[in-house]
C-alpha cells in the first residue's frame, strides 16, 4: 500500500514561524544519477552560491566514496526556490569534490561548465525534452491492467480525459512546482505510451541547463513521493511494441539563429556524425533498448539525420527547415542520461575542448 503525505496535517507546522532562519535543501548526484538531499538551517537572507557553505555527505551510502575515506563535499552552484516549504528557504544544488580537492568521479558538472565557459560568446543556447512514466507499486505504469495491457498507442499522445491519461494531478503540481522556484519549464505533454508524460525546460544558456534540468527532476521526485507514484526513467520501461523514453535534446548558437544559420547547423551535424559512438557511449544505460530505428527513433548503429523526421538520429523541424535558420534536435539521448554530459558532448563536438 502507497503511503502519500498528509497534507491536512502537514499544514499546521509549515505555517509556524522559523524565527529568523532558512531552510538549505542540498541536492546532489549519486553514483547512479539519482538525486540526493538534506537540509540544514541558516541564517535567514539572500543567498547566492558564494555565499552558501560548504556541506558534506558520508559518499559510501552513495557509492561514490569508500568506507574508509568517505566524506564528499558539497559545493553550491545554483539555488531555487523552495516550492515545498516556501519562502524564504531554498533549494541548492550542489557539485561533489573529493577531499583531496579535486572533482568527484561522478562529478560531470565540473568539466561541462568550464566547457560553456570557454565557448560562451557563441550563446549555446539548449532545450532538454524529459520524458518519463509514472508507476505504481508494483512498478507497472499507473492506470495498466492487471496482468494485462492498455489498448495499443494512439490515443494517449497529448490524450485528455478518462482513460486516456493518468495521474495528471503529479503533473500540473510538478509543473507549478518548477515555475515557483524558477526553473524555466516550457511546457508539459501526455506521451505516446499510457503513463508516460514529458515536460520540457528551456532554452537555457551554458550550464544552467544542466542545473535547471537535474534540479526539476529531483522536484519530479518529490511531487510523486506526496502522491504515492514513482517516476521512471528507464529508456524502455515496457517491453514490446509501446515507444521508449527520451531526454530529446534541442541546441543552437548565436550563428545559428539567425539568417543564413542553416549552414551552421549543418556544419555542426557533420561533426555529431563523426563523433556518434563517443556520443552513444553517454546518451544513457540501456538505450539500446530504445534506439531501434522503431517507435519514433533512429538506430543505436546508424547516424541519420533529415527535417521533420523523428526516425532520424537528428531531425531538423520544418520551420526551421523552410526559414533557414534556427536550432536542430538529438533525438538519441535516453530519458535517463544526465544532461551536463549530453550538453558537454554536444559542445565537444562542435567546437573542441576547453583552452
Amino acid at each position: 500500500m502507497a503511503f502519500t503525505s498528509r497534507t491536512d496535517t502537514l499544514m499546521k507546522y509549515m505555517s509556524l514561524d522559523q524565527k529568523g532562519s532558512v531552510i538549505a535543501e542540498y541536492i546532489w548526484i549519486d553514483s547512479v544519477g539519482n538525486t540526493r538531499s538534506k537540509s540544514r538551517t541558516l541564517p535567514a537572507k539572500e543567498y547566492t552560491p558564494a555565499d552558501l557553505p560548504t556541506w558534506n555527505f558520508d559518499g559510501s551510502s552513495t557509492g561514490q566514496a569508500p568506507g574508509e575515506n568517505s566524506d564528499v563535499y558539497l559545493k553550491p552552484v545554483a539555488v531555487f526556490a523552495d516550492p515545498f516549504l516556501g519562502s524564504p528557504n531554498i533549494l541548492v544544488l550542489a557539485e561533489c569534490w573529493d577531499n583531496d580537492g579535486t572533482p568527484n568521479k561522478y562529478n560531470y558538472r565540473h568539466e561541462c561548465a568550464k566547457l560553456m565557459e570557454a565557448h560562451k560568446d557563441r550563446k549555446p543556447w539548449f532545450g532538454l525534452e524529459q520524458e518519463y512514466t509514472l508507476l505504481g507499486d508494483d512498478d507497472r505504469p499507473y492506470g495498466w491492467p492487471k496482468g494485462g495491457f492498455p489498448a495499443p498507442q494512439f490515443q494517449y499522445y497529448c490524450g485528455v480525459g478518462y482513460g486516456n491519461v493518468v495521474q495528471r494531478d503529479i503533473v500540473l503540481a510538478h509543473y507549478k512546482a518548477c515555475l515557483y522556484a524558477g526553473i524555466n519549464i516550457s511546457g508539459t505533454n501526455a506521451e505516446v505510451m499510457p503513463a508516460q508524460w514529458e515536460f520540457q525546460v528551456g532554452p537555457c544558456e551554458g550550464i544552467a541547463m544542466g542545473d535547471q534540468l537535474w534540479v526539476a527532476r529531483f522536484i519530479l521526485n518529490r511531487v510523486a513521493e506526496d502522491f504515492g507514484a514513482k517516476v521512471s526513467v528507464h529508456p524502455k520501461p515496457m517491453k514490446g511494441d509501446w515507444n521508449g523514453a527520451g531526454l530529446h535534446t534541442n541546441f543552437s548558437t548565436e550563428e545559428m539563429r539567425v539568417e543564413g544559420g542553416m549552414a551552421y547547423i549543418e556544419a555542426a551535424i557533420k561533426k555529431l556524425e563523426a563523433r556518434h559512438a563517443d556520443h552513444i557511449a553517454v546518451y544513457g544505460e540501456e538505450n539500446e533498448q530504445r534506439l531501434t530505428g522503431r517507435h519514433e527513433t533512429g538506430a543505436i548503429d546508424q547516424f541519420t539525420w533529415g527535417i521533420a523526421n523523428r526516425a532520424c538520429s537528428i531531425r531538423i523541424p520544418r520551420e526551421v527547415g523552410a526559414k533557414g535558420y534556427g536550432y536542430f534536435e538529438d533525438r538519441r539521448p535516453a530519458s535517463n542520461a544526465d544532461p551536463y554530459r549530453i550538453t558537454h558532448a554536444i559542445m565537444l563536438s562542435c567546437f573542441g575542448d576547453a583552452e
